[in-house]
């Protein structure tokens, strides 16, 4: 049965542990840490003590130690060694990625398919000896009543399901996106015919081994259930949105800017998820039809930009209109970029299940209390912002009807809008904090009756 988690009464006894078991972890960047780290940061104050099993040399392309300061002092963190190479070789072979043709783009892609072929699920499967052999020492030396597991990576879920069975406690897993949709999107990730087999078998094994499962959108969580009946699984389905810290936004600075300007703002990965075509074109009709009014738009874009999202974001750079580009920066200065904005943009493409997917970045943006320009096609994350009076919604397809808003956006933009925030409506479920003792009140529901 799938139902919103609940928060749970923090008057509970407070001698529990939970054994969080995840691969993005401080000072790995990215948004899927900071759900993992809010856990982390507020878990204590409804009565869970966590320990954190990570890894010690992680495969990323992002760092981002902004987030250290999330982790309580005391802390226990253990990490443990993968046999992964560097992420620098990684990218270097999935570069053969795509249409490029010779030698080195051939043997990219033999090495890459190989890589999908073999380590199943995924390549971080090589941190899953040592974080096995470690998450062992750690059940021996002390108790824990309950194991978290935090994926993608998917390999994160059978860590937890042999220490689970170790252990002999209850297992959770927390599905930060659903094991076929990064399958199908994520970058250089292509999998065939015998690796979805295994993969079934593997995401069968691991849902029947867990009591409780965590989506982060309620599309998804139905998604889930209907997964768990297939696998004979008893778990309990719920979902728990991502969602905004107030102390992130405590003490932003904004950077300076030319207010003349109406700034569009993204911040996060440009991939085939959430491509950026559909503004590059609106862009580009915008400014065919007003030239005179092409110089005052300002369209600034932060973090990385992957597969062809790199020529699309190039092209954009030779319109006449501003267009800035960043990689990553660290989330303090990210969320002074959002509050500089005139307009947030959302971007979710027009994809096979994509309409289950809410980016996490809607909550922050959401709470930055800036206008919203989101396109996606109608689904969760649509629905989401069926009450907030300042999102404009456009299905990606719809060029004409975005190109038509820029244009009215840049003609109407006063100068000193920017310093004026607006009414987003009521937030206070999306807070990191709230949706912390979601979490704590399943684990409640499948611990043991605590003896006093």
């Amino acid at each position: 049965m799938i139902s919103p988690a609940a928060t749970i009464d923090s008057s509970l006894p407070s001698a529990r542990r939970v054994l969080l078991i995840t691969y993005p972890f401080p000072p790995v960047g990215g948004a899927g840490v900071q759900r993992v780290t809010k856990f982390v940061k507020y878990l204590g104050k409804y009565g869970w003590q966590p320990t954190v099993l990570t890894v010690s040399n992680p495969s990323v392309p992002l760092f981002d130690h902004s987030l250290d300061g999330d982790i309580p002092e005391g802390t226990a963190i253990h990490r443990a060694r993968s046999l992964e190479p560097g992420y620098a070789m990684k990218a270097s072979v999935g570069s053969g990625a795509g249409p490029k043709r010779g030698i080195k783009a051939r043997v990219g892609r033999l090495a890459r398919g190989a890589g999908n072929f073999v380590l199943q699920p995924d390549p971080q499967v090589l941190w899953m000896p040592n974080a096995v052999r470690e998450g062992k020492r750690i059940l021996r030396e002390r108790q824990h009543d309950v194991i978290l597991a935090s994926g993608p990576p998917f390999s994160t879920f059978l860590i937890a399901r042999r220490l689970g069975r170790f252990a002999n406690v209850p297992v959770v897993l927390d599905y930060r996106d659903e094991w076929t949709i990064s399958n199908a999107y994520w970058e250089n990730k292509k999998i065939g015919r015998f690796s979805r087999i295994v993969q079934r078998r593997m995401q069968n094994r691991v849902l029947r081994s867990a009591s409780a499962v965590i989506a982060t959108t309620q599309a998804s969580a139905s998604a889930l259930e209907d997964q768990c009946r297939r696998a004979k699984s008893k778990a309990a389905i719920s979902w728990i949105y991502n969602g905004y810290d107030p102390d992130d936004f405590a003490h932003i600075h904004t950077p300076e800017r030319d207010r003349s300007l109406f700034r569009v703002v993204y911040t996060g990965t440009l991939w085939n998820l959430t491509s950026i075509a559909p503004l590059a074109d609106a862009a580009r009709k915008f400014v065919d039809k007003r030239p005179d009014l092409a110089a005052r738009l300002e369209i600034v874009l932060v973090g990385r930009r992957t597969g062809n999202q790199v020529d699309v974001v190039e092209a954009m750079g030779k319109l006449p209109c501003r267009v800035t580009v960043h990689d990553y920066m660290d989330h303090a200065k990210a969320l002074g970029l959002v509050a500089s904005a005139d307009a947030l943009l959302l971007l979710l493409s027009d994809l096979p299940g994509a309409g289950r997917v809410v980016p996490a970045k809607l909550f922050e943006y959401l709470a930055s209390r800036r206008p919203i320009l989101a396109l996606m096609p109608q689904g969760e994350a649509w629905s989401l912002l069926d009450g907030c009076p300042v999102a404009s919604r456009f299905v990606p397809r719809d060029v004409d009807s975005i190109a038509a808003w820029l244009e009215n956006a840049v003609q109407s933009h006063a100068a000193d809008s920017a310093d004026s925030n607006v009414n987003a409506g009521d937030i206070q479920m999306y807070s990191r904090e709230f949706q912390t003792g979601q979490l704590a009140a399943i684990f409640d529901s499948v611990c043991r009756p605590v003896t006093v």
